[in-house]
């Protein structure tokens, strides 16, 4: 690596540790930055995964409160995690970067919109639990865990927008609650994907380890900032976000 490429993958990794922290989808500074200096497609892909993930593992450090008051509660999403995330990193190794490439605007744009429609869904879903007595939220949220554990590991970038939206059936509404819980369940699934990715040799290791050092930094200092923002501001930042990646991936 020059000393161009360390800056600069540097600059991407505490980028995506305060996105990730705050929103999701930091992934596409790790992934975009590993292009421009090089390194192809699948291998950058697997070594973002690799560094990101300790980003991810500050983050949740630092909402550590918020994370064992819901932790009983989220062990069902945390297995859901583990097998979706091994499934999506096999996915990717074996489809190649062609079709990945042209799922990803999609997904982030399906991603965004249900997001947005959350605090309707969330009311839905708990006037029917009141009615039923029933966790109408977590039946929902188990099988959309899955399948955004998926695409975590098959590629990652908007993955966070995904969970949030998916979290939003579970948890009480509260931002930072939510925020919590979608970091520690990106660190089950992506610690699964980065297992899968480690075994065929694809990781990059110098790289990941520059990317890692600045995306911890910026995971921790992230969380800071989405502690002292208010929570309408942060659902539009999230918004804002998914349609600023989605487009970002049509375009490109």
């Amino acid at each position: 690596m020059t000393t161009f490429d360390i800056v600069l993958l540097a600059v991407a990794g505490f980028a995506a540790g305060t996105l990730n922290a705050i929103a999701g989808g930091g992934t596409i500074f790790t992934f975009s930055a590993l292009l421009a200096i090089g390194v192809p497609p699948v291998a950058a892909n697997a070594t973002s995964a690799a560094a990101v993930v300790l980003g991810s593992v500050a983050s949740t450090v630092a909402y550590r409160r918020e994370v064992m008051a819901a932790l009983k509660r989220l062990l069902p999403l945390c297995l859901i995690s583990v097998v979706g995330g091994g499934l999506g990193a096999i996915l990717l190794l074996r489809s190649g970067d062609q079709a990945f490439r042209a799922l990803v605007p999609w997904l982030l744009l399906f991603a965004t919109v249900l997001f947005a429609g959350t605090p309707r869904l969330q009311r839905a879903i708990r006037t029917a639990a009141a009615t039923q007595k029933a966790k109408g939220g977590m039946r929902l949220a188990v099988p959309t865990q899955g399948l955004v554990s998926v695409y975590g590991g098959y590629f990652g970038a908007g993955m966070g927008v995904m969970m949030l939206a998916s979290l939003s059936l579970t948890e009480d509404g509260e931002y930072h609650a939510v925020n919590a819980a979608k970091n520690l369940l990106s660190i089950v699934l992506q610690s699964m994907a980065v297992a899968v990715f480690l075994a065929s040799g694809v990781v990059h290791f110098g790289m990941s380890l520059v990317i890692a050092v600045a995306s911890i930094l910026g995971g921790w200092i992230g969380v800071l900032a989405a502690r002292r923002v208010p929570e309408r501001l942060m659902r539009s930042l999230i918004i804002v976000s998914g349609l600023g990646l989605s487009l970002w991936y049509f375009v490109n």
